[in-house]
C-alpha cells in the first residue's frame, strides 16, 4: 500500500542529481568586499602580486576583514580590470592609469555638480514663475475699470 501525496507539481527525478552540487545565486552590494585576493586576481585574470601592487600604488582599496585579509568588492574587480585594459591594451603606465581615474573621478564630481545646480535653477524658475503669478493677480485686484465718457474718463460699474 502506498501512502498518499501532497497536492502539488509533480516530482521529477535526475539519474545522478543527488551527487551534482547545487547552484544558488546570491546577491550582494556591488561595493561589499566579498572576495579574497586569489578569488578577486582570478576574476580579473590577474596574479594576485599585482593586486597588491596596484593596492601599494593606491589605484584599489579592497576592504580589510576584522583580522585583515583583505576583501574585494565587484567594483574592486571591475576597477581592476578597467586598470589592466588600460595598461595592456591602451599601453599606459601606472602613473597615466592613475591621472585617467582622477580624471574620470573628477568628471563624475561635474556632472552631480551641474545636476544639482540644474535643479536649482528649475526651483528657482518655478519660485519666480509663483511669484509673478502673485503679483499679477494683486494688479488685478488693484485695477479700477473706467471708461471714456466724452472728453472725461467714468468709473465703470462692476455690472457693465
Amino acid at each position: 500500500m502506498t501512502e498518499p501525496r501532497a497536492a502539488g507539481p509533480p516530482e521529477t527525478t535526475v539519474p545522478g542529481a543527488s551527487d551534482s552540487p547545487r547552484l544558488t545565486r546570491i546577491e550582494v552590494e556591488t561595493d561589499r568586499g566579498v572576495f579574497m585576493i586569489s578569488v578577486a586576481a582570478e576574476l580579473a585574470d590577474m596574479h594576485p602580486q599585482t593586486l597588491r601592487l596596484y593596492e601599494a600604488r593606491g589605484l584599489v582599496e579592497p576592504k580589510r576583514s576584522p583580522k585583515g585579509t583583505r576583501l574585494y568588492s565587484q567594483q574592486d574587480v571591475e576597477r581592476l580590470r578597467l586598470i589592466h585594459e588600460m595598461t595592456v591594451d591602451l599601453g599606459l603606465n601606472l602613473a597615466g592609469v592613475q591621472r585617467v581615474l582622477d580624471l574620470e573621478s573628477e568628471v563624475q564630481g561635474m556632472h552631480a555638480r551641474i545636476e544639482e545646480l540644474e535643479l536649482q535653477a528649475l526651483r528657482a524658475q518655478v519660485e519666480l514663475a509663483e511669484e509673478l503669478e502673485r503679483v499679477r493677480r494683486s494688479f488685478r485686484a488693484e485695477l479700477v475699470p473706467y471708461r471714456a465718457v466724452g472728453t472725461q474718463l467714468v468709473r465703470r460699474s462692476p455690472a457693465s
